[in-house]
């Protein structure tokens, strides 16, 4: 039978549709659900011809009995062709963006617009920098009582061990000895290998990670990573350890991490054939300062320059002095991956700091010194350094009181030069106060943490809002909490111990 022009044209529509949807998709369900929105308009449509056919003797009778309206009967049954036309389009378009949609590479792309744009409007309407930090209504225990509390805390692994392949090995004395004068290093280097790509949202810790790790002759991809550190990518952070952690558990690499790290450090293991992974300060000119992670694979000294395969900005050369600059506001926190049979040439370019325990004590040194003599609108990040370090070493007293200092300086800054997101990358803070009894200081840090972000996916933040609270007495405000902590990194063992421990399943 011979189809009119109408009905070829939404045959069309649907065909072209089966088609695209059978290419593009991941999955044939799609398709199908395609096909089957295509039959039913065009069922809808033969219906709609054959209606006509029968009414056509009487078109004429119809067309009197109808001259009195407004309307005539043709350009109604046009119009409502046209609507349904309209609609099948329609569908037609629905169906292939959800199709689209289900493409990792476009559904990135949407959300990454959308929580950008969503998260434009919140900062807008709410800026996070223009409330300051309220530490200072509670005061800290004794002495005493916090060191019995001290106690209790999980014990630092300092301790260096020896012979595991994958474990934080030590093959140097704590002590500084003599060590030969360094081999003079080529005045630039760049590392082959390393090709830079482009993160998922808040992804730059497992994208980093990534490009590393290929160097290494690794295969995989950054979402390979992120379903282990961050099973959910509304997820805003993932630390150092947790990302080492990955490495030596899943990859057949070995690594270490350590603290302190200088520009004349890092040209030493480039030179040597070494990527460093570093964590640093970052400023970007529409939404301010925040935490990013990079891999140093190459450095220049005619630009006095290292290059960075940035997973934000592409390609990058940072001058020696801003990268150390934006480095110590992280206490120069840096990262170092080889294969298993290199831990000893690579810990032998550590020097003494090979050995965890010096490293961070000579690190702390350094931040202590740093913290009286810098400039006060730098102290910020001195004090916050000093009270990490020093929660490392469970001297969670003199931390509390670093970190009163950093708060103390940050209200004092200027409102569009704070640092307002650091507490989405280090939770020191939180640390040092559970542990002097500060409970309620805890509460209002973690508040102000979670509130002041357009999306609150923290569940650091949340695992020691519930803590505070369970100290307080408030076990449901608590269960709350660590159920949060749960539905933003599901399966995470802190938050379901600590939910155990108050007999609740997750």
């Amino acid at each position: 039978m011979r189809k009119n022009g109408k009905q070829a044209q939404t045959d069309w529509v649907c065909q072209t549709g089966w088609k695209q949807s059978a290419i593009s998709t991941p999955s044939n369900r799609v398709g199908l659900s395609l096909f089957a929105v295509c039959d039913i308009i065009r069922n809808v449509m033969e219906e709609k011809t054959h209606s006509e056919n029968i009414e056509q003797p009487t078109k004429e009778v119809a067309h009197e009995n109808q001259s009195q309206q407004n309307t005539p009967p043709v350009i109604l049954k046009k119009s409502r062709r046209g609507w349904l036309i309209a609609l099948a389009v329609l569908l037609v378009i629905a169906v292939t963006m959800v199709a689209l949609y289900q493409l990792p590479s476009i559904q990135n792309r949407v959300y990454y617009h959308f929580t950008s744009f969503r998260s434009k409007v919140f900062y807008y309407f709410k800026p996070p920098a223009q409330s300051d930090f309220e530490v200072s209504a509670e005061e800290a225990m004794n002495a005493d009582v916090a060191a019995t509390l001290t106690a209790f805390a999980p014990t630092a692994t300092l301790a260096p061990t020896i012979t595991p392949t994958h474990a934080e090995a030590v093959v140097l004395p704590a002590t500084p000895t003599a060590t030969p004068a360094p081999t003079a290093i080529p005045a630039a280097v760049q590392l082959e290998g390393i090709v830079q790509e482009y993160q998922r949202f808040n992804s730059c810790g497992p994208a980093t990670l990534a490009l590393n790790l290929r160097y290494w002759g690794w295969v995989g991809e950054q979402y390979d990573i992120e379903k282990i550190v961050k099973p959910r990518i509304e997820d805003l952070n993932v630390t150092p350890k947790e990302l080492l952690n990955y490495v030596l558990e899943y990859t057949g690499q070995d690594a270490i991490l350590r603290y302190g790290g200088t520009v004349e450090l890092l040209k030493e293991l480039i030179a040597a054939g070494y990527p460093v992974f570093i964590e640093r300060g970052y400023i970007n000119r529409k939404d301010g300062w925040m935490g990013h992670y990079g891999v140093v694979d190459g450095y220049d000294d005619a630009q006095g320059a290292v290059h960075i395969p940035d997973t934000n900005n592409g390609y990058l050369w940072i001058p020696y002095d801003e990268l150390q600059a934006f480095w110590d506001e992280f206490h120069g926190t840096y990262m170092v991956i080889f294969p298993p049979q290199d831990r000893d040439i690579v810990m032998g370019m550590l020097g003494a700091d090979a050995d965890e325990a010096y490293n961070i004590d000579t690190t702390l040194e350094k931040f202590r010194e740093r913290s009286e003599n810098v400039d006060r609108s730098e102290q910020y990040f001195a004090y916050y350094s000093l009270g990490e370090l020093l929660v490392m070493k469970k001297d969670y007293v003199a931390a509390a009181e670093a970190f009163d200092n950093a708060f103390a300086v940050y209200n004092w800054l200027p409102i569009y030069d704070r640092p307002w997101r650091m507490l989405w990358y280090q939770v020191g803070p939180y640390e040092a106060y559970y542990y002097t009894g500060r409970y309620k200081t805890i509460i209002s840090l973690t508040f102000k943490t979670v509130t002041d972000a357009s999306t609150p996916s923290l569940p650091e933040t949340f695992l020691w809002s519930g803590r505070a609270n369970v100290a307080l007495g408030n076990a449901e405000a608590a269960i709350w909490d660590f159920k949060r902590a749960l539905e933003w990194h599901p399966g995470w063992e802190p938050a379901v111990a600590e939910l155990a421990a108050l007999g609740v399943t997750p």
